[in-house]
């Protein structure tokens, strides 16, 4: 049902210009693609896909070139909308010298939240991530899959209807990996939709429902994680393959 499309893309397009308004890049080439809620999304693809500039305009923060980009039945603008979502960037940037509890408030403050509610969801929110021991300690000493967990907890202080994870798992060691992964199914169980990108197959297998494919903008592939298990392995194999081939062909001739 429409109703149940939390976000809906259809024929997007996006096109970087210079200073002389000449197009450069057109990062995103006729995309459509819908998530329905209580789903775990994942868009897939190569560094320099268009995945980052796709999340960029379903939060608003880009304008498309062409087409329509729908969140919740509205503009990705409209504050209504973009009350009901959490955001965990790519590149998280935490205050160095705040605690974890003290990080975690500070975003309560910006969702609105009052005193009562912000202590208690803060409380919550680091018992989830396992990070209670050590809420009063400098997010500035944490290790990456710590600070990541705390910027995980941000991104949910809001109780937020959708979260939108930019590769939640970049740079991160098997262990903090496997922590946020194990969050996110948690999240899934309990009724949240989530978007995520990620180059990775290994965590699109682990944690999305469905999942599409991109490549220069363009949808290469979209289903079922099971039903096109081989077939992302196989593309991804296929454009390494090729790049590599090229560049050796290249080097040795």
């Amino acid at each position: 049902m429409a109703d149940d499309n939390i976000i809906a893309l259809t024929d997007v397009e996006k096109t970087f210009r210079d200073f002389w308004l000449r197009p450069t890049v057109k990062a995103v080439d006729g995309l459509s693609l819908t998530v329905r809620r209580g789903e775990v999304f994942g868009l897939l693809g190569p560094n320099g896909s268009g995945k980052s500039t796709t999340i960029k305009m379903i939060l608003g923060l880009l304008a498309p070139t062409k087409g329509s980009v729908k969140l919740f039945g509205l503009s990705p603008r409209a504050i209504a909308a973009r009350r009901k979502i959490g955001y965990l960037p790519e590149l998280s940037y935490l205050h160095p010298f705040l605690t974890a509890r003290e990080t975690l408030g500070y975003y309560a403050g910006l969702c609105g939240l009052d005193r009562k509610t912000a202590k208690d969801r803060t409380a919550q929110l680091l018992k989830m991530v396992g990070l209670e021991d050590v809420a009063m300690r400098p997010v500035g000493g944490f290790s990456k899959g710590m600070a990541r967990r705390v910027a995980l907890a941000a991104s949910l202080i809001g109780k937020p209807e959708l979260l939108v994870l930019d590769e939640p798992t970049s740079g991160l060691d098997p262990v903090s990996t496997k922590e946020v992964k194990t969050l996110v199914k948690a999240l899934k169980a309990n009724g949240m939709t989530i978007l995520t990108t990620s180059h990775l197959l290994a965590d699109a297998e682990d944690i999305c429902d469905r999942v599409m494919i991109v490549n220069h903008g363009k949808t290469v592939a979209e289903g079922n994680v099971g039903e096109l298990g081989t077939s992302l392995e196989e593309f991804f194999l296929a454009k390494v393959g090729e790049a590599n081939e090229f560049v050796l062909a290249d080097f040795l001739s």
